[in-house]
């Protein structure tokens, strides 16, 4: 099959909807959106005065409270393992997965649960086509999106997670899957081994990425070296697919098209304010999800909204994409890293007065490093203090890192526990 061939194809006649109606359809559903969420423990008590029916604009959407993705840790401790927000009960999902945090995310039985299908049919994937899955199978639920998406799609899955460097080139060379699918950092390693071997990955023609950010340096790279076409999505584990981009003839679109089953909006970071369309802020979505409905949902992630529709023909929302987080948390090697993470390192080791997780390099080259303040009792060449920290960060984050005891004092004062200071171009 042709790189353009079926490019321009959509998956079903919601994505060229009338603006004006799929707001509508929306709207409609909005109320039912509230009560339903309503019927599960967590969001009664979240919302515990809110009339359903009142909800059905907008303006009345944006009266409700934010709940962030940095809360989930404290209402999941209180009311294990959803917090209370699932309006399926956890003995009836198809899935438990376990993020790092921990934060446990569901997963329910329906066709294509996480609505990655978009994306992977923007990317020109069709029944037949052969897709090896490098979303790691590990306790997250990135894998599972592509197993749900290729099982609507009639895409067969090669199932090889992440790792295995060699392996993953020799099932490229000999079984010739049509796409890649996974993080971008680990198809630049995967590309490099091969370079390395001699070995023919040419049958690699498409490549849907996501866990991470793509600069632009890094899509031109993988492009240069056999994968003519590079799409990216935006995704996570509460809400699974959220926008993603397409492509017109093999021409890059801007930004990225918005999800169907998804109301968007974007807020001034720490505020449930609305910002100007246009003006960066975070990520704010309500999910029609029948298991785990969410509303006014804060991923935390910085994009904006760009104007007109997307010359694909897809007539949503479009957005810039990942403009990074509105708080400290970050995303290493595809896995969050969380400040309270940090916090808990250091609680194990009270010979750590203060630290902060430095996460340096470039894109698929990420080095995380704890730098120390030592208390007056430790030494700085305690070799058995680095090596018991380094296996706690190993263990609590589930990521490799190393550790650098600095001068007492030395760490600025300015309340920043992760500083992520990577270069993305």
């Amino acid at each position: 099959m042709s790189l353009s061939m079926n490019l321009s194809d959509y998956l079903d006649a919601l994505e060229t909807r009338n603006p004006q109606s799929r707001e509508q359809a929306l709207m409609t559903r909005l109320p039912q959106l509230v009560a339903q969420a309503q019927t599960s423990p967590g969001w009664a008590e979240i919302l515990h005065d809110v009339k359903a029916a009142d909800i059905r604009s907008r303006s009345a959407l944006a009266q409700l409270p934010v709940t962030r993705k940095s809360d989930l840790y404290g209402l999941q401790r209180r009311r294990l393992p959803f917090g209370g927000l699932n309006s399926t009960p956890a003995h009836q999902l198809q899935r438990i997965f376990m993020s790092p945090g921990p934060i446990f995310d569901p997963e329910g039985r329906g066709q294509d649960w996480w609505r990655f299908a978009r994306p992977l049919h923007a990317a020109g994937l069709r029944s037949g086509h052969l897709i090896q899955n490098c979303f790691s199978y590990h306790f997250t639920p990135a894998a599972y999106m592509v197993e749900g998406a290729a099982a609507k799609l009639g895409c067969v899955i090669i199932p090889a997670g992440a790792g295995q460097t060699e392996m993953q080139v020799q099932a490229i060379t000999e079984l010739r899957p049509d796409a890649y699918v996974g993080t971008p950092s680990f198809l630049k390693i995967i590309i490099e081994k091969a370079l390395e071997l001699g070995a023919d990955i040419s049958s690699l023609q498409r490549a849907v990425v996501g866990a991470e950010a793509l600069p632009p340096s890094l899509r031109h790279w993988l492009q240069q070296h056999g994968v003519p076409l590079v799409l990216q999505l935006y995704a996570s584990a509460d809400i699974g697919n959220i926008a993603y981009e397409t492509a017109t003839d093999g021409v890059l679109n801007p930004g990225m098209v918005l999800d169907e089953d998804l109301i968007l909006e974007i807020v001034r970071p720490g505020t449930g304010d609305l910002v100007a369309e246009g003006e960066v802020g975070e990520v704010v979505i309500s999910s029609f999800n029948p298991d785990y409905p969410l509303l006014r949902f804060g991923t935390g992630d910085m994009s904006a909204i760009l104007p007109g529709i997307s010359p694909c023909g897809r007539s949503n929302t479009r957005i810039k994409g990942w403009m990074g987080r509105a708080d400290q948390t970050t995303k290493v090697k595809g896995m969050f890293v969380h400040p309270s993470q940090v916090a808990e390192i250091l609680k194990r080791h009270p010979e750590i007065s203060k630290a902060r997780l430095v996460v340096t390099g470039e894109m698929a080259n990420d080095a995380m490093s704890l730098h120390c303040e030592l208390n007056d009792a430790a030494s700085p060449q305690n070799e058995a203090l680095k090596t018991a920290l380094v296996a706690s960060i190993r263990d609590i984050t589930k990521l490799r890192g190393d550790v650098t005891f600095v001068a007492s004092g030395s760490l600025a004062n300015d309340g920043k526990v992760i500083d992520d200071v990577r270069k993305y171009e």
